[in-house]
């Protein structure tokens, strides 16, 4: 996600956080930060916290629901965990808030987990 300015802070399986600092490019005519990047960002946050758990595997997004509750208008900061991880399924909660704190969205979703497949060796 370097290509919108994301930046990493955190990744354990406790707490995710990453932050996205404001880009004119990034914002709808009202020069508002654009939900498509909130919740492309939110997407990857939510799923670095699913891989914080098992980092050899990847995830694959099922399902994303997100609330949008105040425009972004500056910095972003993004915050996520996983409250399950199955054999299958990773369910991962998150927000996304400005930097006095003020809750901009929420965002629930679940990941397909994605194992390394075996390598198999050629005679």
């Amino acid at each position: 996600m370097t290509h919108i300015g994301l930046i990493a802070e955190a990744f354990s399986p406790e707490l995710t956080r990453t932050r996205l600092p404001y880009r004119k490019e990034l914002c709808n005519s009202r020069g508002e930060v654009h939900g498509g990047t909130l919740m492309s960002a939110l997407d990857f946050t939510l799923s670095a916290a699913a891989r914080a758990n098992d980092p050899s595997a990847g995830m694959a997004t099922i399902e994303m629901t997100t609330h949008f509750i105040a425009p972004a208008r500056g910095l972003v900061i993004f915050e996520t965990k996983c409250l399950r991880m199955g054999r299958s399924l990773a369910f991962c909660e998150g927000r996304a808030m400005d930097d006095q704190n003020e809750l901009l969205a929420t965002a629930t979703a679940t990941f397909k987990i994605v194992r390394p497949r075996a390598h198999k060796h050629l005679p």
